[in-house]
């Protein structure tokens, strides 16, 4: 292997540290973006704090140091009869129940997306991109007429009509974003885990499924994330305070304490 002193000058003035002055200028610029990030989060933690509930402070700091505000939250954050455990645990119940079947349908899907060829592949994951292109607002009335035929008015008035109608929207970036990840598994893998013995499933399970860690690891996460923080399905699906979630409560907040 050729190594020329011009890739070594290059190596060698890539290693040479920052000047002072860039240095200084780069601090001092980190910290004044530092300063308008973490101003408002100060902002609203000294507000909280303060115990003269006021909606504009003259100072970051309060006089003083309550926790009234906390308390309220923990105990009936809403004038619905529904306590903070309570909306907590639905947000949670939501969140963990879209991840993990999106991620169940999800990879099955995927897989068979990405392995098997049969009438409808094309199309179908041309679908999932025009799904994907859709806002989320647009199939909130068409889902709850099928809901409320599909699972019944109970069912839909609660999380588990809620979370249906996440797996629903949450699929098609799940079935796209594991098919990438499985599509760069070698396929000579799977066919030497056949050769040895390996059933279908058995290459799925203990194969492919070890490799696409990763992908499952940003599927799980998406649909965590936007179960949790769901917001329009839940307050157009459901009316029952026993099933509000933590994003609903925060919006009851506001409109509660005008802030």
């Amino acid at each position: 292997m050729k190594f020329s002193f011009d890739s070594f000058e290059s190596v060698k003035e890539a290693e040479k540290p920052m000047k002072l002055t860039n240095q200084i200028f780069s601090q001092v610029l980190a910290l004044i973006i530092l300063m308008f990030v973490i101003f408002p989060v100060l902002w609203i933690i000294g507000m909280s704090l303060d115990p003269r509930n006021i909606a504009r402070p003259t100072t970051l700091f309060p006089p003083s140091i309550s926790f009234d505000a906390y308390i309220k939250v923990f105990q009936q954050p809403t004038p619905n009869p529904v306590s903070f455990t309570r909306l907590a645990t639905n947000s949670t119940i939501l969140a963990v129940g879209v991840s993990i079947l999106t991620v169940l349908v999800g990879t099955t899907a995927a897989y068979a997306f990405s392995r098997f060829r049969f009438p409808g592949r094309q199309p179908g994951m041309l679908f999932f991109v025009l799904v994907l292109m859709l806002p989320s607002v647009a199939t909130v009335a068409a889902l709850f007429v099928m809901l409320n035929i599909l699972l019944g008015p109970q069912l839909r008035n609660s999380i588990f009509g809620v979370g249906v109608a996440m797996v629903s929207g949450a699929l098609p970036f799940a079935i796209w974003n594991m098919k990438g990840f499985v599509d760069t598994i070698p396929r000579d893998i799977e066919e030497a885990a056949a050769v040895d013995g390996a059933t279908l499933n058995q290459t799925f399970f203990r194969i492919m499924l070890p490799l696409a860690l990763p992908g499952l690891a940003v599927t799980a996460l998406f649909g965590f994330m936007a179960g949790w923080t769901e917001f329009v399905l839940s307050w157009q699906f459901i009316s029952d305070p026993q099933w509000f979630t933590l994003a609903m409560a925060l919006y009851g907040m506001q409109g509660q304490y005008s802030s």
